[in-house]
């Protein structure tokens, strides 16, 4: 028997396009925040320290969010994302405009954590959605979408700062793309939850015991936590390596995260298509690279060397989390889909809050050369874990749909796993 509170069938297309829009609009809103820190933290009067305090109550904000999005997803259907990233433009712009001291700041920075972390589910889940229904990539692309507005909306912010235009412009911009996002995904998404096929595979799952069914989904964050580790400690540092260790100026140093993240973006949108089948294979290739990028980079003896390494780097780092947040999304049940994203991210992005504070541990006892050498040294971990721990999670078999036929051969599968293996679809 199969009960379902939708309305209307999700059309494909609007599915596909709306999960780009709502990428774009996320990455538009962290571009901004990235580039408008200085006149922040100069509006809030705050020193180095207190804003590195500050910036904590985002992961405080974001973490336990993340965590209530997966379930509440699957609850009531993804039509409320909508609202999740036209409120993140609207709280963003309020907390940038009250900052005025530590206090607030610290208040507004966590409202914006826990938006952001439910929108940043959210999103996944709905790319993941919207590529299943449609047969196409989006998740990687979608990624891809989310890095290039970051770079243009930082650039745009820049530009508006140094024409002396007021803070409250760029917030302004970014919380109408968002609302507009907003509408278009609310528009959408049907009304209500998703269908939930009630089968033998779903009774099973409902008496399994429950750690037993998160295990895949923590062992594969754990994996897009060394990736996400990664990604930011290069996106973090690199401007400071280039000025500390190779004696850049101001202006070619602040190139170099742009160069890492335009890298970045321009590899999602050409690794999109690379099919589910092949994933083992693509986080490995990542993974070396990375590795390879960050050794570059810490034997670098010039600008032009030190900017190829971060190249490699980026193109390594680019395909590792949307690579494995893919396996994710076409391995799970749609009725769990919202949990196992919110998981996935949730684990993962713990990696992204520790990664720059592992680069600044390692430069203060070796100094950011020996830095660059530990950050390559946690992509090796990741080639050397990958392969078990996806085995052992059972995902990297994906299946493409959860329809009847897909239950019965789901069934079979797991009739034919072998003794102790995972499967993530109990």
């Amino acid at each position: 028997m199969t009960t379902t509170t939708s309305a209307r069938p999700a059309s494909p297309r609007q599915m596909t396009i709306s999960a780009f829009v709502t990428f774009a609009a996320f990455g538009a809103f962290w571009g901004v925040w990235g580039a408008s820190v200085p006149q922040i933290k100069l509006q809030a009067g705050v020193s180095d320290g207190q804003l590195g305090f500050a910036l904590f109550f985002v992961g405080a904000g974001g973490l336990p969010a993340m965590l209530l999005e997966g379930r509440a997803l699957d609850r009531f259907g993804m039509r409320g994302a909508g609202w999740l990233t036209g409120a993140l433009g609207v709280v963003g712009a309020g907390m940038a405009l009250t900052a005025t001291d530590l206090p607030r700041l610290c208040i507004g920075l966590t409202v914006v954590g826990a938006v952001s972390g439910a929108a940043d589910v959210a999103n996944n889940a709905i790319a993941g959605r919207a590529e299943q229904l449609s047969g196409r990539p989006v998740i990687t692309r979608a990624h891809g979408a989310f890095s290039s507005l970051v770079v243009l909306a930082s650039l745009a912010t820049g530009l508006a700062s140094a024409a002396s235009l007021p803070l409250a412009v760029p917030f302004v911009a970014v919380t109408a793309l968002s609302v507009l996002a907003g509408i278009s995904l609310h528009k959408a998404v049907p009304v209500g939850a998703v269908p939930h096929h009630h089968s033998r595979l779903a009774t099973s799952s409902a008496a399994a015991d429950s750690s037993r069914r998160i295990v895949p989904f923590i062992l594969i964050g754990a994996l897009g936590a060394l990736a996400f580790a990664s990604e930011n400690a290069h996106q973090s540092w690199s401007a400071v390596f280039a000025h500390d260790e190779l004696g850049s100026g101001n202006g070619l140093s602040a190139v170099a995260p742009a160069v890492f993240a335009t890298t970045v973006a321009i590899t999602r949108f050409a690794t999109g298509g690379l099919e589910a089948a092949h994933a083992r294979t693509v986080v490995l290739a990542g993974a070396s690279a990375a590795a390879a990028g960050a050794l570059l980079i810490a034997g670098a003896p010039t600008l032009l060397i030190a900017g190829l390494g971060l190249a490699v780097a980026a193109i390594g780092t680019a395909v590792l989390y949307p690579t494995l947040i893919g396996v994710v999304s076409r391995s799970v049940a749609e009725h769990r889909r919202g949990r196992a994203t919110s998981i996935v991210t949730t684990v993962s992005y713990l990696g992204f809050v520790l990664g720059p504070v592992y680069v600044g541990v390692w430069a203060d006892a070796a100094g950011l050369r020996g830095a660059m050498l530990a950050v390559a040294a946690l992509a090796l971990v990741l080639v050397a874990l990958a392969p078990p721990l996806l085995r052992i999670s059972g995902l990297d078999e994906p299946t493409p749909t959860r329809g009847p036929a897909a239950t019965r051969r789901s069934l079979s599968a797991r009739r034919a796993r072998p003794a102790g293996t995972i499967d993530p679809t109990a």
